[in-house]
Order: C-alpha cells, then sequence, then structure tokens
C-alpha cells in the first residue's frame, strides 16, 4: 500500500490559520477530489472538525479520523486511536493508496515515523501568515516526478503548483 500525504502549503509552510484555509483556491480544491476520491483518507480530530459539517464525512472516501479521546463520534467515519490503526484499516481493506489530509501533527507524526511514500504538495508561491504549518521536508530524501504549474488570476489570489514527489531513501 502506498501512503501518501496531501496538503496546500504556502512557501513559508503555512497550511492553516484559524481552523480554516488561509486562502481560496478553487482548483486545488478540486484536486484534491480528484486525487483522493476513491481511497481512504486519513486525518486528525481537529482538521476533521474544521471540514464544514455538510461535507462530513468528505464523499466518495472511506474517513479514518485519528483521536486520542475513545468516546468521539463521527458519524459515517471510522475513529482509530492511533495513525498505524488507520494504516492498519486501510491496509486490511486492500486500499493501493491511502490518503493523509492533516493536519499538522498528523503530518509531522507520519514524516517523522518514515511512513510516507508520496507527497502531493500545492505549493503556494507566497508567504501566507498562519498558525499551522506543514513539517519542513528533508529534500534530499524525495525526487519530484510532476509540476503543473498555475497561474494567480480571478478566482485565485495566489500563484500555485501541484507538485508530486516520490521519496527516494
Amino acid at each position: 500500500m502506498i501512503i501518501s500525504a496531501i496538503a496546500a502549503v504556502a512557501d513559508n509552510g503555512t497550511i492553516g490559520r484559524d481552523s480554516d484555509l488561509p486562502w481560496s483556491l478553487p482548483d486545488d480544491l478540486k484536486y484534491f477530489q480528484r486525487t483522493t476520491r476513491g481511497h481512504h483518507v486519513i486525518t486528525g480530530r481537529k482538521n476533521y472538525e474544521t471540514i464544514p459539517a455538510k461535507y462530513r464525512p468528505l464523499k466518495d472516501r472511506v474517513n479514518i479520523v485519528v483521536t486520542r479521546n475513545p468516546d468521539y463520534q463521527a458519524p459515517g467515519a471510522v475513529v482509530v486511536a492511533s495513525l498505524e490503526a488507520a494504516l492498519y484499516v486501510a491496509r486490511e481493506a486492500g486500499e493501493p493508496e491511502v490518503f493523509i489530509i492533516g493536519g499538522g501533527q498528523i503530518y509531522a507524526e507520519a514524516l517523522r515515523k518514515g511512513l510516507v511514500d508520496r507527497l502531493y504538495l500545492t505549493q503556494v508561491h507566497a508567504n501566507v501568515p498562519g498558525d499551522t504549518h506543514f513539517p519542513t521536508v528533508d529534500t534530499r530524501a524525495w525526487k519530484e516526478v510532476e509540476r503543473t504549474p498555475h497561474a494567480a488570476d480571478e478566482r485565485h489570489a495566489h500563484a500555485f503548483s501541484f507538485v508530486v514527489f516520490h521519496r527516494t531513501i
């Protein structure tokens, strides 16, 4: 099973502000939906709760919520106590590629433990203030395999690029 992380990350590492996305990038949301649809997605509880209620759980995906609270309820989602338990659920279901979708703590844990095989990063070409950041990635351990640039326009305040990296070590 391929373990992937997917995130939109500003040049300064920001991925969130005040429990929300710090930008409006409709084409990035479409990319996220297209890339993760049909797969298991793993999210931390706080990140899950930032998804507007009308979109929870994310449709056409098996949502797995990681929380230390054994009483936590997420109707329509699978609730587990650890990242490893979430990966077990996906692996047992025969998932070919599972996606870690946030937040900052889950990304940091997965990368620190060397669990991630592939990164799908929307590199937002701006320094954006925020209170949640993507962990620093050792670029020596990753090879860029795909890049699609997107200019700023009337719907997108910032230019950005869809970039896919594969872990090399």
